[in-house]
């Protein structure tokens, strides 16, 4: 159960988080399409060693990185680096990797202007996203905040009857202090920041939410419940029937109607307004186009079921994940979110993107391999203290994405777009 102090605590991160956001917007003088260098990133439609050459160098100059891991120059052959990466392994599945931008963010973390790259075989994606980071470069930066973590286990435990359960109950509310306890002795990073109760007959379902540091943290909490849980068996007065480390209930790698009321991993928001034209000379569209698309497409998605209302979130982040060795299952719950636009004075279009399940990190799993590390040091987002940073760039990322889609679909240009560059020739 969350006392009043984990509620007002986290109610002062969104606060700070947003304070600070306003402070650096209120910093900038000259957001206007001049305060931007148009195409600085060496581009073309097909793919060559020439271009391939040129925007390499370009990226060196840019960001001081080489890439020689990504791009061949050192080969990798340490195998040892894969222990607790993968198992019965047999080599390399090698997917193209792009890069976009730079996308300016106007973040609490990430401020200025990134390079981001994705690995994807889709053709027309990264040029997609190219042109919605172009047009929030043109912009001035998109305003990007991570309000709000929290990575949760929930362990269920069956009990003969309600009377049981009940008794439980009260016993495991007065351990919380000692379950705090535990998870410090487990972890050097995790925190148990909460922990909620559902009741269902005779199963219960504790759901235990942490904070996991810069870690994407499924790992970390599945360890840390476990210790939690067992400490549980062994001392509790009541014993449970049965019980499970995970009662399917946490959304693990799963989108849940659970989403917008919680947070998992990460939530952020991002927005921008695009002046009419940028939309006309970027987007080749206008904002009323673009603002019925979305109400209409809106409408659409709601008789389809789905959670959200979105148009390709999982586009943009199974690239970006995939490049910088997040969990790409994560994809599932990471990819809902909400989308909005709305037509401004002067032709103007307001948009936004909310992702209440952005489970990433820059350290643990797969972050320290050689491409993986090389794609997040490129955005400057590898190792400790830059995880809400890389969920403040993978917000900008979502909301570039969903400008380039939704300008295609409102102007008629999806499947010319997807015809000259996603089709082998």
């Amino acid at each position: 159960m969350a006392s009043s102090n984990q509620k007002s605590t986290k109610a002062l991160h969104i606060l700070q988080a947003v304070q600070t956001v306003d402070n650096i917007v209120k910093s900038i003088t000259d957001k206007t399409i001049t305060d931007a260098k148009d195409d600085r990133l060496p581009i073309e439609l097909k793919v060559s060693e020439e271009s391939t050459l040129l925007r390499r160098v370009f990226l060196e100059e840019q960001t001081g990185m080489k890439l020689p891991v990504l791009t061949g120059k050192e080969p990798f052959s340490d195998l040892n680096k894969l222990e607790g990466n993968i198992e019965n392994f047999i080599g390399m599945s090698q997917i193209p990797t792009g890069v976009i931008g730079p996308i300016r963010v106007i973040g609490s973390a990430a401020k200025g202007d990134f390079f981001v790259p994705l690995a994807t075989s889709e053709g027309a994606l990264v040029a997609s996203y190219h042109r919605g980071a172009k047009a929030c470069l043109l912009a001035g930066g998109a305003t990007s905040v991570c309000l709000v973590e929290g990575v949760q286990r929930s362990p269920l435990f069956k009990f003969h009857h309600l009377g049981d359960l009940g008794q439980f109950v009260v016993w495991v509310l007065s351990q919380v202090d000692k379950f705090c306890e535990i998870t410090e002795e487990s972890s050097r990073f995790a925190k148990l920041e909460d922990m909620r109760s559902n009741i269902e007959g005779n199963h219960l379902i504790l759901t235990f939410e942490f904070h996991t540091g810069d870690a994407s943290g499924q790992n970390m909490v599945t360890i840390c419940t476990d210790k939690i849980c067992k400490y549980i068996i062994e001392n509790t007065p009541i014993q449970p029937e049965m019980w499970f480390l995970e009662g399917n209930y946490s959304g693990d790698k799963k989108a849940t109607a659970q989403s917008f009321s919680t947070v998992r991993g990460k939530k952020v928001t991002t927005e921008i307004v695009l002046p009419a034209e940028i939309i006309q000379g970027v987007l080749k569209t206008t904002a009323r186009a673009m603002a019925d698309y979305w109400r209409s497409s809106t409408i659409g998605i709601i008789q389809s079921g789905a959670i959200g209302a979105q148009g390709h979130y999982a586009n943009g982040l199974a690239a970006l994940f995939i490049a910088t060795g997040q969990d790409a299952a994560c994809v599932a719950e990471a990819a809902t979110g909400i989308t909005r636009m709305e037509e401004k004075e002067n032709g103007a279009l307001y948009c936004s993107v909310t992702l209440p399940n952005l489970i990433v990190g820059t350290v643990g799993g797969g972050t320290a391999l050689p491409t993986q590390r090389e794609c997040l040091e490129l955005m400057d987002c590898f190792g400790t203290g830059n995880s809400r940073k890389f969920a403040e760039i993978c917000g900008a990322l979502v909301l570039a994405g969903e400008l380039s889609i939704a300008a295609a679909l409102s102007a008629g240009h999806f499947a010319s777009a997807h015809q000259n560059l996603g089709r082998k020739k």
